[in-house]
C-alpha cells in the first residue's frame, strides 16, 4: 500500500458519477426531497475528513434541447444552473452525452469511460494517494483494479440499501450512506 509520510497530508481525488448518484438520491429508500439542494461542499468535507483535496470531479451527461419542447428547455436550464453552482464550489465538470434510447427513455453515454480514464491517469501520474469513487457502477471495476495495482488507496461511497459488493471487494474503505446520513447534506437555506 502507498505509505504516506507522517509529515505529508494524504492527497485525495473525488470522482462523483452524477447521474448514478442523482438516481440513488431519488430512490424511494432515500427520498431526497424534490426542490431541496444537495450540499456538495458539506459532502466533500465529510468525505475528506481533514485530508487534502487535490481534485473533485463531477461526471454527467448533458441535456440538449433536441425537440424544442418546453420540458427540454427547462431540463437544460435547470442542469446548467446546477452545474454552474457546483463549478463555483470548485468542481471540474466532466461532460458526457444524453442519447435517446426510446421515445421516452434516454441513456447517458461517455461518463463511465471518462471516470475510468481519469482514475487511471491519476494513478499513473501520481496525482493522488487516495481516490474516492461515488458511484455504484460495476463498469468501473477494471479501472479500480488498476488503481489498486498502482498501489493507490481506493474508497467506495454507495448507499446502504443497495451496496455493490463488487465495488466493496476492491475498496480499501467503504462508506454506505444511510437515509439519516443524507439529511446532513440538505443545503441550509437562509431565512
Amino acid at each position: 500500500m502507498n505509505d504516506i509520510p507522517q509529515n505529508k497530508k494524504e492527497r485525495v481525488a473525488i470522482y462523483i458519477d452524477g447521474s448514478n448518484f442523482y438516481n440513488y438520491l431519488k430512490d424511494k429508500e432515500i427520498s431526497f426531497p424534490k426542490g431541496v439542494k444537495f450540499d456538495f461542499s458539506a459532502f466533500v468535507k465529510f468525505l475528506l475528513n481533514e485530508r487534502e483535496c487535490v481534485s473533485k470531479r463531477y461526471y454527467v451527461g448533458i441535456f440538449r434541447n433536441i425537440d424544442g419542447s418546453r420540458k427540454s428547455e427547462e431540463l437544460v436550464r435547470g442542469q446548467q444552473k446546477f452545474l454552474s453552482r457546483i463549478e463555483n464550489d470548485g468542481f471540474t465538470i466532466k461532460r458526457g452525452r444524453i442519447m435517446r434510447h426510446t421515445d421516452k427513455d434516454y441513456k447517458e453515454k461517455g461518463t463511465d469511460v471518462k471516470i475510468a480514464t481519469d482514475l487511471i491517469i491519476g494513478a499513473v501520474d501520481d496525482l493522488y494517494d487516495t481516490a474516492i469513487i461515488v458511484s455504484s457502477d460495476t463498469d468501473l471495476i477494471p479501472a479500480i483494479k488498476y488503481v489498486k495495482y498502482k498501489k493507490k488507496r481506493l474508497e467506495y461511497v454507495g448507499f446502504s440499501h443497495a451496496p455493490l459488493f463488487g465495488m466493496q471487494k476492491y475498496a480499501d474503505f467503504s462508506i454506505l450512506l444511510l437515509p439519516k446520513d443524507i439529511e446532513n447534506f440538505k443545503e441550509k437555506t437562509l431565512l
